[in-house]
């Protein structure tokens, strides 16, 4: 038998007692946990955790990680007592905007496969007593949600794992982490060292601590939230056993800020209505140091004063909102301490810092199960079965882990844990960050900014307002709307007739050079690229099970030079560790893989004028023959030296123009100029997606991830089986868009005005099959356009679906792709 890996856990909170048993039960039994306080309340978030768990979220592997959760927990028990409760989860409407999210939120339930219901007020009464049925308008229930004793769950999952050959060791301080060229060795601890290849740091708000110990930046924030128990309910009088402690659903009302569950005939209060308490670790007691009550207990370090002045209001609504709790009083509460992260999402995956070195921080008792299981699938299988790309540690910029901003947003995250969030919604703060050097000339058009990877991102163009098309453009439901000018539509419309300049400055670009960029390439990718320098390459990255882990665009600029458009730092960080498992060529020097983002720019010049645009500024054959499909050069424009690849992303004729940064000005200023008499317009990311969707080019991320094999995305074309082996390539054996259960689809809504968002159900014959993935309204076409993942059975065009949006059926119809220039003669010319 191979040798097994020697794991630390550090942490045996619920995370590392969950991780310790998906581990051992897959074969790997090597394991020690260490604890700083003792087993199993520890102290952490795990120890005072009130054990809510609602499934539903707008994410669709933060669910899975729920629900999963909720099927393992509800399978153990400890020494006869329960670990989950299935109560279900009940969340009320007071306001019509509230309301109308719950039918956003019943939506989301039923593309990832939960079972829900949207309530009238009484059905909502009815489930739960306390509720005043004349301070709500409905409700949103999933009768799998309910209760989780994070604690109970935990020893549970650490027996199993101990019975399996795990070491639990409490009252083990960390002290230390040892490595050797660039990889972990060992956990020093106050009690002697642990050697080991693999080491996840499962220590919750003490994760940065530890991570300082190995050199490795854990980017989050501990926050204290409030929770609060009252006296005894007259109306709960003899309802609960000791022991089961809950009958009625977990309750949140969000509109307040405000979640509650039953402790027998008490009501359990927390509040995120309160100020940020961001909280200084070097002021928490170590779980060794702890004092106790007067009964003897210990005090546990995650439990901080409770500051009843900031409990004030939610008391008062609790109070409106349950008037059962009119004749309580608040017995006791605390300010607990609980991670929060810059975007809301896990820290999961291996520290780019220190090989060996892994993360499962900032996860809360809902999704702790599930976190588990993916990292252990991580780390024995090479990939997790869930998309993890939201929460891997590696997705963050470098601007996005400085102290400040992730201070920051953190903290906002916590004011907005129940804020209805629209899909396009930018944080507010801390910008700008990030700006082209085409910021001043699009501020001076009234560009309207979203933000993307920290860039200013131009969606539409208030200088546009004037243009004919903006009066043809239809109007759309007020949710669609946020975010969005019919401006935009014209922007697409006028693209289409004659050329616009669009940024695309944020989008990753990645450069691989030296002797072993090619084949370095070849191995990671599954497309042909061993091709003349001047070829541009459409490619995926894929993981060992096919799985597509990003979409690229490879130009080879020289014989060991090479540009790639990649999609964000993960592609950067999946290059780098693979360049350092190949090594260095010490024969023929050193082969690099560096981020050239920051130092360049880029504009999208497309339109049918755009090569009466670009050709008369250089002596570089831009015709069609001397400058086809797919290919790159080097150009002068104007004063402006240039790269251009002719591709397009919108189904246009022209090129995308990259110049260093200090160049990108002039670059804009030139082709502006040179583009007055030609009707030039600068054109947004509003225009620029529904142009894309027309033309049915996916987005990472969005449209496919991880969880989908090319064959599935529509995909196929960037596969060579035949160019020799790459990552991905045996799982692909056998498979193509015949043999696929799945398709991604192209649907058109019957009401042209129903413009959904995506993560919308899709329903056949009355029943969810399938989820919108993007979603934009078709300004060529004229009419209203959804991507979405459906049965190879309904992905026929033809077929008639129905999108679930707000509670509403749309009726739609599958169609045949692309929607716009199936002959691709607009590109081509």
């Amino acid at each position: 038998m191979p040798v097994q890996p020697k794991v630390v856990i550090i942490g045996a909170g619920i995370v590392g007692c969950a991780l310790s048993d998906e581990l051992t039960v897959r074969g790997w039994t090597d394991v020690v946990v260490l604890e700083q306080g003792p087993l199993f309340a520890t102290g952490g978030s795990s120890s005072h955790a009130p054990g809510l768990v609602f499934q539903t979220n707008a994410s669709k592997t933060m669910t899975e990680f729920a629900s999963y959760t909720v099927e393992k927990y509800s399978s153990l028990s400890l020494d006869g007592q329960w670990c989950f409760r299935q109560v279900g989860g009940l969340e009320v409407a007071t306001t019509p905007e509230r309301l109308a999210e719950l039918k956003r939120r019943h939506g989301f339930a039923s593309s990832w496969g939960v079972q829900s219901a949207l309530l009238d007020p009484e059905e909502c009464v009815a489930l739960h007593s306390l509720l005043d049925p004349d301070q709500i308008l409905g409700g949103y229930h999933v009768p799998t949600d309910g209760l989780a004793k994070a604690l109970r769950a935990g020893e549970a999952q650490a027996r199993r794992a101990i019975d399996r050959g795990a070491r639990f060791l409490p009252h083990h301080t960390v002290t230390g982490i040892e490595s050797a060229n660039g990889r972990v060795t060992g956990v020093v601890t106050d009690h002697g060292v642990f050697a080991a290849d693999v080491v996840v740091s499962c220590a919750g708000f003490w994760g940065p601590k530890v991570g300082r110990l190995a050199g490795v930046t854990v980017p989050l924030v501990p926050l204290a939230h409030q929770y609060a128990k009252t006296t005894p309910v007259a109306a709960l009088a003899g309802v609960n056993t000791e022991s089961l402690e809950a009958s009625k659903p977990i309750l949140r009302h969000q509109d307040r800020d405000l979640y509650y569950r039953e402790h027998g005939d008490r009501i359990g209060i927390g509040s995120y209505a309160h100020r940020p308490m961001p909280v200084d670790l070097d002021d928490v007691a170590h779980p060794g140091d702890v004092p106790h009550s007067d009964d003897g207990a210990p005090v546990m370090p995650s439990m901080l004063p409770f500051t009843q002045e900031d409990f004030e209001q939610s008391w008062a609504d609790s109070k409106t909102l349950l008037p059962a709790l009119a004749g309580a009083k608040l017995e006791e509460g605390f300010n607990g301490i609980f991670s929060f992260t810059a975007d809301g999402f896990p820290l999961m995956g291996e520290a780019p810092e220190l090989r060996g070195f892994w993360l499962a921080e900032a996860v809360w008792v809902t999704h702790s199960a599930g976190v588990a299981k993916a990292m252990a699938e991580w780390l024995i299988e090479g990939t997790p079965r869930t998309d993890v790309h939201e929460c891997d540690v590696n997705r963050f910029e470098p601007m996005q882990l400085t102290p400040a901003y992730v201070h920051q947003r953190a903290c906002q995250n916590f004011v907005e844990v129940y804020d209805i969030i629209h899909p396009l919604q930018p944080m507010e703060e801390p910008r700008p960050l990030r700006l082209s050097p085409f910021h001043a000339r699009q501020r001076e058009l009234g560009a309207y900014f979203l933000e993307a990877s920290g860039w200013e991102r131009p969606h539409w163009y208030e200088a546009n307002s004037g243009l004919l098309e903006v009066a043809g453009i239809p109007g759309r439901g007020e949710w669609a709307a946020r975010y969005w000018s019919p401006i935009a539509g014209a922007e697409a419309l006028a693209t289409r007739e004659r050329v616009a300049l669009f940024d695309m400055t944020a989008l990753k670009r990645l450069e691989v050079s030296g002797p072993g960029a090619l084949d370095l390439l070849q191995r990671l990718t599954t497309n042909q690229l061993d091709k003349p320098v001047g070829s541009v390459t459409y490619t995926l990255l894929l993981d060992e099970t096919g799985g597509i882990r990003s979409d690229l665009t490879v130009a080879r600029l020289a014989e060991d030079t090479f540009q790639i458009g990649a999609n964000g730092n993960l592609d950067l960080d999946w290059l780098s560790r693979a360049l350092g498992a190949d090594g260095v060529d010490s024969s023929h020097g050193s082969t690099r893989v560096r981020d050239i983002t920051a130092g360049t720019c880029c504009l999208g010049v497309w339109g049918p004028l755009a090569r009466d645009l670009v050709q008369p500024l250089t002596d570089a054959d831009f015709s069609h023959k001397g400058f086809g499909y797919f290919k790159a050069k080097h150009a002068y424009l104007g004063h402006v030296p240039v790269t251009a690849m002719r591709l397009s992303y919108v189904g246009e004729l022209g090129w995308e123009l990259y110049t260093t940064a200090d160049m990108g000005a002039k670059l804009w200023d030139t082709l502006w100029e040179a583009g007055q008499e030609l009707g030039i317009l600068a054109a947004g990311r509003s225009a620029f997606n529904s142009m894309r969707l027309e033309k049915g080019y996916r987005s990472w991320g969005t449209d496919m991830t991880a969880e989908h094999n090319p064959y599935e995305a529509g995909l196929g074309f960037a596969v060579r089986m035949d160019k020799g082996d790459f990552v991905g390539r045996e799982a692909l054996v056998g498979v193509s868009e015949q043999t696929v259960s799945r398709r991604l689809s192209a649907l058109l809504l019957d009401d042209p005005q129903a413009v959904v968002m995506g993560k919308e159900p899709v329903y056949v014959d009355g029943a969810p099959v399938g989820y919108v993935t993007s979603a934009a309204y078709g300004y060529s076409i004229g009419a209203s356009v959804a991507y979405a993942w459906l049965p190879r059975t309904a992905a026929v065009a033809g077929t008639r679906v129905s999108v679930e949006y707000f509670g509403e059926q749309l009726p739609a119809t599958v169609a045949e792709e692309p929607l716009f220039d199936p002959a691709m003669a607009r590109i081509r010319r």
